[in-house]
């Protein structure tokens, strides 16, 4: 199953046009969701995916 960056606690909005998402458990600005980057960077999902506190859907 893919990891949802918009339900991770470490996915932030940059005001970046050419990188407007981020991950701060990895560290980096992408144009792409983060965890996408990760699989394809990887091979592997991501393994900082942490639920943001108070958010119970999935």
């Amino acid at each position: 199953m893919a990891v949802n960056c918009f339900q991770c606690q470490y996915f932030f909005i940059t005001w970046e046009q050419r990188n407007p998402r981020g991950c701060k458990a990895y560290g980096f600005k992408t144009r792409e969701m983060p965890s996408v980057v990760v699989k394809r960077s990887s091979g592997m999902d991501c393994l900082q995916f942490e639920q943001k506190k108070g958010d119970t859907k999935q």
